[in-house]
């Protein structure tokens, strides 16, 4: 099996491409390609296009974040000979988060030694994501966090906290419908809406602590308008993933496992994150397919997580 590492160099703090080429070289893996990505949608590009050209099974590690991530694996949606895997070097992973320390997915030997699973993928219209669809609160930190993640303090690893902050002066209450498998959620406003494949949004924040990956079923946790004082209050419930099993929360928040959710806006420019991507409309359709990547778990993590 090629092995082809794919390199976003604008992800995290620095250029992962010298670091991962000096753990190839000590490991002896000189058989190993590398592609440095271009700009957006380059890494979905080539995955697809090498694809197409073989019918050999090839191994993509997306060297990057939650969005070199996906542009990976949107690329390899649909190839049977394509897997899927990440060397974490991003400001935000997320998604690997589900499988616990990431120390495992950063030791290379581990990484390419590991077994192969076969993951869900959210589709959103043409889109998809890995990790999560989020929207509402979630949108607003999303797009903050787009605008300070290179800035120093603010930016980083303190991205997502930025976002929260400006959230709460302006996205408190956002007007949609969420419809999980024909059931509607709520009526009018929403405070945010996560619906995951993962168990991590925002670097540290276990929105989906009952997520499995490979089930078929989304996990739809949607949350409708409470005030500021109550919100802040709820933070670190919400962090620790203890918010599904918290009583006082019974009257305003809707959980369900689905395969289908609609969004419909109240306006055309709703925004929706796809992992950590916005994109803007006024109806959505949200749809799981079950099983539609294989991913390699590295070495010496279970494999029933």
């Amino acid at each position: 099996m090629k092995r082809i590492f794919i390199i976003n160099p604008s992800a995290g703090a620095k250029n992962s491409q010298k670091e991962i080429e000096k753990k190839l070289a000590e490991k002896g893996l000189d058989d190993c390609e590398l592609y440095v990505t271009k700009n957006k949608g380059d890494a979905t590009r080539y995955v697809k296009e090498r694809c197409e050209a073989t019918d050999e099974d090839l191994l993509f590690v997306a060297c990057g974040g939650d969005g070199t991530l996906n542009e990976v694996a949107s690329g390899c949606v649909g190839h049977s000979n394509a897997v899927l895997t990440v060397y974490p070097c991003g400001s935000g992973n997320d998604y690997i988060k589900y499988y616990g320390d990431k120390s495992y997915f950063l030791d290379i030997e581990k990484l390419l030694g590991g077994h192969e699973d076969k993951i869900d993928i959210i589709k959103v219209g043409d889109r998809y994501a890995v990790n999560a669809c989020h929207f509402g609160f979630d949108s607003k930190v999303a797009k903050t966090m787009t605008k300070v993640k290179y800035k120093k303090v603010i930016g980083g690893k303190n991205a997502y906290n930025t976002g929260v902050f400006v959230a709460l002066m302006t996205a408190m209450k956002n007007k949609c419908r969420v419809i999980a498998d024909g059931e509607e959620l709520n009526s009018k406003n929403i405070l945010l809406c996560t619906i995951t494949n993962g168990k991590y949004v925002g670097g540290s924040y276990k929105c989906a602590p009952r997520s499995k990956n490979d089930d078929g079923l989304m996990e739809v946790c949607c949350i409708m308008p409470v005030s500021r004082f109550k919100f802040i209050s709820l933070i670190n419930t919400y962090k620790n993933g203890l918010h599904l099993d918290d009583t006082t929360l019974v009257k305003v928040l809707k959980y369900r496992q689905s395969k289908k959710v609609e969004i419909i806006a109240e306006k055309p420019d709703f925004p929706v994150s796809l992992d950590g991507e916005i994109i803007e409309g006024q109806k959505f359709e949200v749809e799981v397919i079950k099983q539609a990547v294989r991913f390699l778990v590295p070495e010496g993590i279970e494999e029933t997580i």
